[in-house]
């Protein structure tokens, strides 16, 4: 005779996989940690240049998962004119499968705001939203990372080969002094996994335009601009000129834009101009469109309209693009089949915004938005669905072990 039990499940048929909804008790579990934890980081100015605030946010993360057994090591950054940046965070967790997949989790710990934003804007919760500087990006996508792995660990199990977790302090500038890490660990892994935060409407990100950062110098000649212009070259016309044409890009290729953002020209108004800056960026969903617009750019930049000047062209900063594959198609079905068993229903989109994700990207498959729901970057406005905190923090969990498992 046999006998009904009512034990829950707690594994994955036919697998030792934690089960997405034990996953889900954990990490519910630790929710009001959560908020504690979000409180006290958005407390916290640590623009990309206060090296001082991002190792606070540094300081937390290690002591973090250094609880939950991760080896935790930091590396001093520096930004290329040798400014001081906060450190570089490397976590690692050996997992039990030795033959499963080693998972790379990318965050950073870097916001956009001015110091004093922090104390005159406090984290602040209305209608189950949170409000503060970096309250989603990226401090509560950050937290989630945690907040994943220690509801893994609770459930007593680790399915993955290892579990690696990169936090970067210069995120909002570039990643110029971490990309050498990021790379190398990208390199290493199976899986990489991004905790910006989930689009305003939940959905994923699997892919991204690449970014080209360029500066031009027009060059030209000096003259009196009453007693003998004719001598001059106007530095000023020619880059006037050149607006015009490098802002006509757009639109000849379906996935780029062209933006020159900031222009510098003369010191007097008697003087006629003899040199001239422009800061533009070039995004690109794909590598040939890329390289099409730089070209272009190249080309505009070799034929100046006023006789006598010249452009020279600089690179100082590019994202590559970051575009789906199968393999990432492979990860969002393992995200939807997830999203599916808790309740709710996730898609994918392609993003004009570039993060570390893109650097990733030409070493290992990228999933990224795997953070909560939130949105208003970068402004005043920031703010966090805490209602999405628990279940997407739970997806995460649980598409660590899935892919980690192999």
């Amino acid at each position: 005779m046999s006998v009904a039990t009512d034990q829950p499940v707690t594994s994955v048929p036919g697998t030792d996989l934690p089960t997405a909804d034990v996953l889900r008790r954990h990490v519910q579990a630790r929710y009001d940690g959560f908020l504690a934890d979000l409180a006290q980081l958005v407390a916290v100015d640590c623009g990309s240049w206060n090296a001082e605030g991002v190792n606070q946010v540094a300081d937390f993360c290690a002591e973090r998962l250094a609880a939950l057994d991760f080896t935790v090591t930091r590396m001093p950054a520096r930004a290329d004119d040798g400014r001081p940046l906060g450190d570089i965070v490397v976590a690692r967790r050996r997992g039990d499968l030795p033959d499963g997949r080693r998972i790379l989790l990318l965050a950073h710990m870097d916001t956009v705001y001015d110091d004093g934003t922090a104390a005159s804007r406090p984290l602040r919760i209305e209608d189950g939203v949170a409000h503060g500087p970096g309250v989603t990006d990226d401090k509560g996508g950050l937290l989630a990372g945690v907040t994943a792995a220690a509801a893994i660990s609770d459930s007593g199990r680790h399915p993955y080969a290892e579990l690696v977790f990169l936090l970067t302090p210069d995120e909002e500038i570039s990643s110029d002094a971490s990309r050498p890490a990021l790379e190398q660990l990208a390199a290493e892994a199976d899986y990489a996994l991004c905790l910006e935060a989930a689009r305003e409407n939940g959905d994923l990100v699997w892919a991204r335009k690449g970014i080209a950062d360029l500066h031009l110098t027009v060059s030209g000649r000096a003259a009196h601009s009453g007693v003998e212009p004719e001598r001059g070259a106007n530095a000023a016309l020619a880059a006037a000129h050149l607006v015009v044409a490098l802002q006509g890009l757009n639109g000849q290729w379906p996935g780029v834009t062209v933006n020159v953002g900031v222009v510098h020209a003369g010191s007097r108004t008697n003087v006629v101009c003899a040199e001239a800056r422009l800061e533009l960026e070039v995004r690109a969903a794909t590598i040939g469109e890329m390289d099409a617009a730089l070209a272009a750019v190249e080309a505009l930049a070799a034929r100046p309209v006023v006789p006598g000047t010249s452009v020279s062209v600089h690179r100082p900063a590019a994202w590559p693009p970051m575009a789906p594959t199968d393999e990432v198609a492979g990860m969002l079905a393992h995200a939807q089949e997830i999203a599916t068993e808790l309740g709710f229903e996730v898609t994918a989109v392609a993003t004009g915004g570039a993060a570390d994700a893109n650097l990733a990207s030409a070493h290992v498959p990228v999933l990224d938005g795997l953070g909560p729901v939130g949105g208003g970057d970068h402004s005043p406005v920031e703010w966090l669905d805490l209602t999405s905190v628990v279940p997407r923090t739970t997806l995460l969990a649980a598409l660590i072990t899935r892919l980690g498992s192999g």
